[in-house]
C-alpha cells in the first residue's frame, strides 16, 4: 500500500494565502539546504522560544523574538516537505515521523516558555492546552491509520491559524504589559477548543462507523 502520510487533507483559512507564499519561497531555498536541514532547524527554534520566554519573564519585549522564532519555525515547516518534492530528495517516511514529532516538541517549547512567565495557579491551564493539542494530534494519527487520509485542519484552524493566535496573544501580552493577562482569556480559548475537539472526534468516528457498516454490508452480499 502506498504511503501517503506527506499529503494533507483538508484546507483552512490561510491556505490559499499559505500557498503563495510557498510557491514564491520555494525557489529561493538554497541548492545546499535540503529537506532534512530545514525540519531539524525546528530544534533550534525551540531552544530560543524557552531561553527568551525565560528573559521574558524579567523584560517581556523579548517575546518579540520569541514570536519571531514562531514565525521562522512557521516558514520552515512550511518549506520543508516542498523542497523535497519539487527537488526529488525528499525522505517521505522520516519527513513524516519527524516532522510531526517535531511539531510536538515546539508546542511544548511555547507552553514551557508561557510557564516560565505565568503565575503557579494558572500554570495548570497550559497542561490543559498540552492536552487538547495532544488529543487532536492523536486523533489525526489514528484517522490516518483507519483512512489513509491525513487531516490537520479542524473547523477551519489549522496549524498556521494556531501559530499566528500564539503571536497576537504574545503581541497582546507586551503591548498591554501589566494591564493584560493571558490568564483571563485562557478559558474562553480552551472552551472553544474543547468544543471543536468534540466536533472533531464525533465527525471522525461517525465516519469510521459508515465505513465500517458499508464494509460489512458488502461482505455480507
Amino acid at each position: 500500500m502506498a504511503f501517503h502520510g506527506d499529503k494533507k487533507e483538508g484546507t483552512w483559512l490561510l491556505a490559499t494565502a499559505e500557498n503563495r507564499l510557498k510557491n514564491w519561497l520555494v525557489p529561493k531555498v538554497p541548492k545546499g539546504v535540503e529537506t532534512y536541514h530545514l525540519t531539524l532547524t525546528t530544534l533550534a527554534w525551540c531552544a530560543l522560544i524557552i531561553f527568551f520566554s525565560f528573559l521574558a519573564s524579567y523584560w517581556i519585549h523579548f517575546l518579540w523574538v520569541v514570536s519571531f522564532a514562531i514565525f521562522g519555525q512557521y516558514i520552515t515547516d512550511l518549506l520543508d516537505g516542498e523542497v523535497g518534492r519539487r527537488r526529488n530528495t525528499g525522505l517521505v517516511k522520516w519527513g513524516y515521523y519527524m516532522d510531526h514529532f517535531l511539531d510536538y516538541l515546539f508546542l511544548c517549547s511555547i507552553l514551557i516558555g508561557y510557564g516560565l512567565m505565568v503565575e503557579d495557579h494558572n500554570k495548570y491551564l497550559l497542561f490543559y492546552i498540552l492536552a487538547l493539542f495532544g488529543a487532536f494530534m492523536v486523533n489525526s494519527f489514528l484517522s490516518f491509520a483507519a483512512t489513509g487520509a491525513f487531516r490537520i485542519s479542524y473547523l477551519g484552524v489549522g496549524p498556521t491559524e494556531v501559530r499566528l493566535l500564539f503571536i497576537i496573544a504574545n503581541t497582546l501580552i507586551i503591548a498591554f504589559a501589566g494591564r493584560f493577562e493571558i490568564a483571563r482569556v485562557l478559558p474562553i480559548v480552551l472552551a472553544g477548543a474543547t468544543f471543536t475537539l468534540f466536533a472533531t472526534v464525533y465527525q471522525t468516528q461517525k465516519q469510521l462507523w459508515k465505513i465500517d457498516m458499508e464494509n460489512k454490508r458488502h461482505a455480507e452480499e
